[in-house]
């Protein structure tokens, strides 16, 4: 079942690179007693991904930050290394916060996860964005497959 607005989001262990190396990070972490806008994308390095989602998201941080955000995080179904060198190929620094389900797990838990086996990409995140409050779901926007209007970061910031 997917996540939907007013749901809690679930308590889990995530992935973040740091420059000291990888780090686990808990959801409790990142969104207890925060205001946080997380996006998930298909995949690193992947054309819509690297092109405009992550990339607007980062060159409108200070925007959605003055809507008294405390943290703007994207997760994809990667490994961590993977998410650390997707962020230093796009320059992201601590703009954006990179979370690795490696496994998916955290995306399953969303109800978002988005089958690609077919196309030899495995299991991934569907392309989604959401705004959190205190753990708690306040928006919830999932594009169509191939879509790219309800999760970008000029929607968001217009329901922020």
């Amino acid at each position: 079942m997917t996540i939907k607005v007013g749901d809690p989001i679930p308590s889990m262990k995530l992935m973040t690179s740091t420059p000291e190396g990888p780090k686990e990070i808990s959801t409790d972490e990142i969104f207890k007693g925060k205001k946080v806008v997380m996006f998930g994308v298909p995949g690193a390095f992947t054309p819509t991904c690297s092109q405009r989602h992550l990339p607007g998201f980062a060159q409108n941080a200070d925007a959605i930050r003055a809507k008294k955000v405390d943290r703007i995080v994207c997760v994809a179904v990667n490994d961590v290394f993977v998410l650390g060198a997707w962020a230093k190929e796009q320059g992201i620094g601590e703009e954006v916060t990179m979370l690795a389900d490696g496994s998916g797990t955290f995306i399953k838990a969303l109800g978002l996860e988005l089958d690609l086996v077919g196309r030899g990409l495995g299991v991934r995140s569907q392309r989604f964005a959401l705004v959190a409050e205190d753990g708690k779901v306040t928006h919830l926007a999932v594009e169509q497959p191939g879509g790219f209007e309800v999760s970008k970061a000029e929607a968001i910031l217009a329901q922020l």
